[in-house]
């Protein structure tokens, strides 16, 4: 199982003295003291609009928002990453879930055959300290940079500041990073998602999120994550969940990705969210069971299947 100690997490140059221990613990509390990442994504009410909480195959629980909350409260997770007022209107009934607040955001409706994509800031970090002032349990921030769009050097120049704001407050960040754009014609190609991987790196994140890579040289994805995970140095990598898939699929593709290609967690939102609220709740367990403590995925889906229970003592 893996633990990290306060003394072992690597700080920033860039992280103030005066917050050093702020950052630190915000850093053990995101990765429930581990150093891994489990984050539950739930951006999606503006990226995707309705369409990924109601409809055929989506439990009609998922139509109600504040379902994702239960799901975070009842579950186990390190982080809950949505924008500041979805954050905003249920946090203090929510007060003990660690929250990432996403900085920007854009919906699908503009597809980059009619324009690039740019995904502006709807918010300044003066309004989230605020919030984290006000007593919400925010540890982070999360941004989104469309690599290959027109707008990239607006948007790494967006996120380098706020990472550098951040920092200076004791805040992590995780960067969200997908090539898009007219300019790119494999999304998921691995040399793309490896170069993601350093930019984010060099922006300064803590953490980024990229999609798996859909090799074509007969490596199976988790194998060319690897190149990815060594192209982010110490910004932890971890990989969308994508579409919601049955739950062996998904932890089997979780555990790959972990111990065969080098990454430190996962970002999952609709393989957890579109299900009830009891079958999501022994999803994030399952999922953090492998992610948190290293679970072989048989055991895990034993804890899918209420066969096992999981819970953050037992960390």
């Amino acid at each position: 199982m893996p633990t990290i100690t306060p003394d072992q997490v690597r700080v920033p140059a860039d992280v103030m003295p005066d917050v050093v221990d702020i950052y630190v613990d915000n850093y053990m509390k995101a990765t429930r003291g581990t150093g891994r990442l489990m984050l539950f994504a739930c951006d999606q009410k503006i990226e995707h609009m309705n369409k990924d909480f109601y409809g055929e195959g989506i439990d009609i629980a998922d139509a109600e928002p504040e379902h994702l909350f239960q799901i975070g409260k009842e579950g186990v997770i390190g982080v809950l990453a949505g924008q500041r007022g979805l954050i905003a209107q249920y946090a203090k009934d929510y007060p003990n879930i660690n929250y990432i607040v996403k900085m920007n955001s854009k919906t699908n409706l503009v597809g980059t055959k009619q324009e690039d994509p740019y995904s502006p800031q709807l918010t300044d970090l003066d309004a989230v300290l605020a919030m984290r002032e006000a007593g919400v349990n925010i540890v982070g921030l999360g941004y989104t940079i469309y690599l290959g769009s027109e707008y990239e050097a607006t948007m790494m120049a967006e996120a380098g500041e706020l990472i550098a704001q951040a920092h200076a407050n004791g805040l992590l960040v995780v960067l969200w990073i997908y090539p898009r754009g007219k300019a790119v014609t494999a999304e998921k190609d691995p040399d793309l998602i490896a170069g993601a991987a350093g930019v984010a790196l060099c922006l300064g994140a803590d953490f980024v999120k990229v999609n798996p890579p859909k090799p074509e040289d007969g490596r199976t994805p988790a194998e060319a994550l690897k190149i990815a995970a060594m192209a982010a140095g110490r910004t932890g990598l971890v990989c969308a969940g994508g579409s919601t898939v049955d739950a062996e699929t998904f932890l089997t593709q979780l555990y790959d990705q972990i111990h065969v290609g080098g990454a430190c967690g996962n970002a999952t939102g609709r393989n957890i969210h579109q299900r009830s609220l009891d079958e999501a709740v022994r999803l994030t367990k399952a999922v953090s069971a492998i992610t948190l403590a290293d679970y072989e995925v048989e055991r895990a889906l034993k804890v899918f299947n209420g066969e096992e229970d999981f819970s953050l003592d037992m960390l």
